[in-house]
């Protein structure tokens, strides 16, 4: 009788864990959609223009119309290009992308008929460096792309990504030691209920200040958009690609903005913990995110891109020097 309660029991989890994993995927493959609206229109506003305006009401359609064409373009591999790994690139990078997501946690646990959901696929006791460890598979996916497609343009954009994302996944990594102090665990559930009372911008604000740019660096996002930079290098590591193909790599540039503005959230604003207003955990949690994806928006269409001597000076001269003096102070006052 016990052993078929137990049966039962790990059944509705491994149903519930089921249901979550494809919430999550379907709501992933979405997001993009109306984020490609929600940036032209930023665009246009900041720029004194209207934005897509066309397609239905406010060109709210503009992102069907865009899928549409995506999926009747010609797909074309380049007679030259390794055809394996041109094909793999794509996917490696979006299922990489998706990995990261297993960990996020969005608010905390529901009740539903009796049973307990946690918001969240799986709450790893070593989280950071599960985040850390598969963002540097997008990179792998990044330079097969490049030098799969056997042409100089996406070459050089591979080589600068390889380049850009070592130079700014150290500081980046050494930015949330103090966090991890703090929270005296890599947990990012256990990290955001540290912050129940003070969140950590208030004791990390120049963790804070290095992780936030070396996001931006992450994300590939101007000012740090050298990887596919139009202006010299055509459209950089993607040159080659087009129709669906290409479109898994713009899925996975904005899945990867929406996950370093969780993770911003996550480990410096308190999670899903309110302020001054009570409102449901996950409305907080996405409130967070969704000004954090506005802001690195708004950072896109206002600050000039670098140039790539600079890239290198900022994450190696000086975000580096500042990861590593946050370390010290934050190990001296908790001492």
């Amino acid at each position: 009788m016990i052993r078929g309660g137990l049966i039962v029991i790990e059944l509705v989890s491994l149903v519930v864990l089921l249901a979550k994993m494809v919430i999550v995927i379907l709501v992933l493959l979405m997001l993009p959609i109306p984020l490609t609206w929600l940036e032209r229109k930023i665009a246009g506003h900041i720029q004194q223009r209207l934005g897509p305006m066309r397609v239905g009401w406010h060109g709210l359609l503009q992102p069907l119309a865009d899928g549409i064409k995506l999926l009747t373009k010609e797909d074309h591999i380049p007679d030259e290009a390794d055809r394996l790994l041109f094909t793999l690139a794509p996917i490696i990078t979006l299922v990489a992308t998706f990995a990261l997501f297993v960990v996020i946690p969005i608010g905390d646990p529901i009740q539903l008929f009796g049973q307990e959901i946690t918001l969240y696929l799986a709450d790893m006791n070593v989280a950071l460096l599960y985040v850390l460890a598969v963002s540097g598979i997008h990179v792998f996916a990044v330079i097969i792309g490049g030098w799969a497609s056997n042409s100089k343009y996406a070459v050089l954009g591979s080589l600068r990504t390889c380049a850009q994302m070592i130079s700014y996944e150290i500081p980046m990594g050494f930015a949330v030691v103090g966090v991890v102090m703090l929270a005296h665990s890599m947990s990012l559930v256990s990290i955001v209920n540290s912050q129940a009372d003070v969140w950590n911008i208030v004791y990390q604000p120049l963790g804070f200040f290095v992780f936030f740019i070396a996001s931006l660096a992450e994300a590939q996002r101007i000012p740090f958009d050298l990887a596919e930079a139009e202006g010299d290098l055509g459209a950089g590591y993607h040159t080659e690609y087009s129709g669906m193909r290409f479109s898994l790599f713009m899925i996975s540039e904005y899945l990867i903005v929406i996950f370093l503005a969780a993770l911003n959230v996550i480990l410096f604003f308190g999670g899903w913990n309110d302020f001054l207003v009570p409102l449901p955990s996950i409305l907080w949690f996405v409130l967070k995110v969704g000004f954090f994806v506005w802001l690195f928006m708004w950072f896109r269409f206002t600050f000039p891109r670098y140039r790539y001597d600079q890239l290198m000076s900022i994450g190696w001269k000086v975000l580096l020097p500042l990861s590593l003096a946050n370390i010290l102070v934050s190990g001296l006052i908790l001492s």
